[in-house]
């Protein structure tokens, strides 16, 4: 992940994983108001297992990604068999893969051949794999102190976030928010991986008073003087509020035409059409009386559908 590539790949899958799990819970929760429980993954009518399929393809592809295509020498290690230190964030990088990778294979395994298990293990699996990643972010080889620190700093606190919602889940399966909070949280993961990566390794986007440079074998982002790096870290804060507010607006709006769609409106027509039948059957049933000074005998109608009421008219 410490390249162009190794961002945008992560996060687009977690932008995509994040949609989905936007748009199915929205949707439980508005077909089945009373009855909602939260998943951790969500079949697929194209094909049933779709979205662990995509997690466990993509975890592969970025574990060969780190340690096998980008190195130079098409494997991660010196000549000694040791791991030389500018390869340290590839396996760091892969090891969040890998834990990926077990979390949608095990959890496959267990729906795939029906295995009987206590409830709530594949939520426990995904918060081993979330631990994991913010362990390893915590813990990274990479700068700390300078604008990548600042990145990864913030990053951590949406991985927070995913961890404690997924664990929360265990408890509060029927929890709406629950849920919608850790689809919002890996959908803004995989928003802010594509910001980094931009920002990080694009010379062009590099804050005023910074460049890059070539340290360890990867580019990294100096700042001439601290008064450069306070203004480039403060930048970073602000891009975080920005990306996060224009987030949540587009979710917003989101949930409110997934509900008006599946829920909500639904209701809404069914009941306003039931008001205009009340209204055309009042207006059917009135009658009026004819002739002058004379006594109007209604016949109240008794079929669900009648063209005009009678009316009987006693003479003068």
């Amino acid at each position: 992940m410490g390249t162009l590539v190794g961002h945008v790949a992560p996060g687009f899958g977690f932008l995509i994983i994040g949609l989905w799990h936007l748009f199915n819970t929205i949707k439980n929760k508005a077909l089945h108001p009373d009855s909602y429980i939260s998943l951790p993954w969500f079949p697929s009518k194209l094909l049933r297992h779709l979205e662990l399929y995509a997690i466990m393809l993509g975890s592969s592809i970025s574990i060969a990604m780190e340690l096998f295509i980008g190195p130079e020498k098409h494997q991660p290690f010196d000549d000694d068999g040791t791991i030389p230190s500018y390869h340290l964030q590839n396996f760091e990088h892969s090891s969040i893969s890998l834990f990926l990778f077990i979390y949608a294979f095990f959890t496959f395994l267990f729906d795939a051949f029906k295995i009987k298990l206590h409830p709530g293990l594949a939520e426990l699996l995904a918060g081993l794999a979330f631990s994991q990643q913010l362990l390893i972010f915590h813990l990274h080889s990479a700068d700390h102190m300078g604008v990548e620190g600042q990145y990864h700093w913030l990053l951590q606190m949406v991985i927070l976030v995913t961890l404690v919602t997924t664990l929360l889940g265990l408890a509060y399966p029927r929890s709406f928010w629950v849920a919608f909070v850790r689809a919002f949280s890996i959908l803004f993961q995989g928003v802010w991986f594509i910001v980094m990566d931009f920002m990080l390794w694009k010379p062009e986007f590099v804050p005023k008073g910074c460049r890059l440079n070539m340290e360890n074998g990867h580019l990294v982002v100096r700042c001439m003087d601290e008064k450069s790096l306070h203004r480039a870290k403060a930048l970073v804060n602000i891009q975080f509020s920005w990306y996060l507010a224009g987030v949540t607006v587009v979710t917003l709006i989101f949930y409110v035409i997934m509900t008006k769609m599946y829920g909500v409106d639904a209701e809404y027509r069914r009941v306003d059409s039931e008001e205009e039948d009340e209204d055309r059957l009042k207006k059917f049933d009135s009658f009026l009386d004819v002739g002058k000074g004379s006594t109007a005998i209604k016949l109240e109608r008794k079929g669900v559908k009648q063209a005009t009421p009678l009316v009987y008219v006693v003479g003068d």
